[in-house]
């Protein structure tokens, strides 16, 4: 089991944490969209019982039990593209995705 960070996302991740506070980030999946599945990412304050922590270019990245077959293997990212910036997600379990890119199938 593995969750990857590349460099620009562990650095996006580590300036939230030092701006917020908290011990890495909570990324999981809740059911929604057209496709079935959209990720859920938030600073996480602390460590849950059902997390699995990964620790990634000093950053850890926690992930609840349910989530954890869906995300594994994946790799964060993070791009500015003009105006527009985000967390993108390459991630080999999904098998669809939705014509907006809100949601994906597994």
């Amino acid at each position: 089991m593995a969750i990857n960070l590349s460099e620009s996302a562990a650095d996006r991740i580590r300036h939230f944490l030092s701006k917020e506070g908290g011990v890495g980030m909570r990324v999981g999946v809740k059911k929604t969209g057209c496709s079935g599945f959209a990720y859920v990412v938030e600073l996480a304050d602390a460590v849950r019982s059902d997390d699995a922590v990964f620790e990634d270019r000093g950053v850890k990245v926690l992930v609840d039990s349910a989530s954890l077959s869906y995300l594994d293997g994946m790799t964060i990212d993070f791009a500015q593209e003009g105006l527009n910036e985000g967390f993108r997600y390459e991630n080999p379990n999904v098998r669809s995705l939705c014509g907006c890119g809100e949601s994906f199938g597994i």
